[in-house]
């Protein structure tokens, strides 16, 4: 015969013991999802063949993109950029929120690419986006310290983004 009170510790415990169990797989399942592999997406050379600033030539790189600060005098307001996001998203055949993507410059204004020409911007998605910020930004310093020339800095931004996302 079964002590009194046996019968509802046994359903407890069974039920703790179910949910550390779901709980453990859910976390399981919520970390493979995190660190799934996001799919790369590349600028399409069609769409997307970039568009360079007139501002900028290697004669000008001593006032424009040297000069600390100076993407922000040129940078188009999130206003344009978010509504051709949404725009070329489409056209790319990306789906999801769009805070998930960069609407990213082919050339970047770090090198002298068109601010607001859309043939020069397209949707990157993160964290992409910021590992190819970091590209850009080491390309900036070695045309602004002579190493590379501002054209090979271009041709080398857009083959990794045509190529490689």
């Amino acid at each position: 015969m079964r002590e009194r009170g046996e019968m509802p510790r046994r359903r407890t415990l069974d039920l703790l013991v179910f949910v550390v169990v779901a709980g453990l797989a859910a976390t399981a399942v919520l970390e493979r999802a995190r660190h799934r592999e996001v799919p790369i997406v590349h600028a399409d050379a069609v769409r997307t063949p970039g568009a360079l600033n007139p501002q900028v030539t290697q004669a000008t790189i001593g006032e424009t993109i040297c000069v600390r600060g100076w993407t922000a005098t040129v940078r188009p307001p999130a206003s344009f950029t978010s509504a051709l996001k949404r725009t070329q998203m489409a056209e790319y055949g990306e789906v999801g929120p769009s805070s998930a993507f960069q609407e990213d410059h082919l050339i970047s204004l770090e090198l002298g690419g068109a601010p607001d020409d859309p043939r020069n911007l397209w949707p990157e998605p993160y964290p992409r986006a910021a590992a190819v910020d970091q590209i850009e930004n080491q390309l900036n310093a070695k045309v602004c310290t002579g190493e590379l020339t501002l054209a090979d800095a271009q041709r080398e931004e857009a083959m990794l983004k045509h190529e490689r996302g």
